[in-house]
This record gives structure tokens, sequence and C-alpha cells, in this order.
């Protein structure tokens, strides 16, 4: 558990615009202001503003995910 989030797999980017690849779930990606969630791998594989390539890149930052949670 990460910052109060039961996650199997969490990443930190502190721009939230890139990461590796989540491998597990619930699965978690979190930024310098907060987190994003995502509780089956049909929800991460759905999400529209994640481009998966070699790395993850995530248009406009974590923060613009339906869900996105800000703790500060």
């Amino acid at each position: 558990m990460l910052n109060g989030v039961d996650a199997k797999h969490a990443l930190y980017r502190e721009d939230g615009r890139w990461y590796n690849h989540l491998e597990l779930f619930p699965g978690a990606l979190f930024d310098a202001q907060g987190y994003v969630v995502f509780e089956t791998q049909d929800d991460y594989g759905n999400c529209p503003q994640l481009r998966r390539e070699k790395e993850l890149n995530v248009t406009g930052g974590i923060c613009n995910i339906p869900g996105y949670v800000r703790v500060r």
C-alpha cells in the first residue's frame, strides 16, 4: 500500500507523462500531485489518454485521466 492506495503495482513520475508499463492490477500511476488507479487490465487498456509504446506515454499527464485523485 502506497499513500493509502491498495495497488499490486505502483509507478511514480514527477510530471505524470511517462512511465514503464503497469503489469499487475489493481495498478496505480502517481505524479507529484496525485494518482490514478486502474482496477483491472481492461480499465488500463481502454484508457484513451494512455499511449502504449515501448514505454507508456500519457497525453497531458495523468491529471487529465478521469478518476485522478489530487492529494496536494
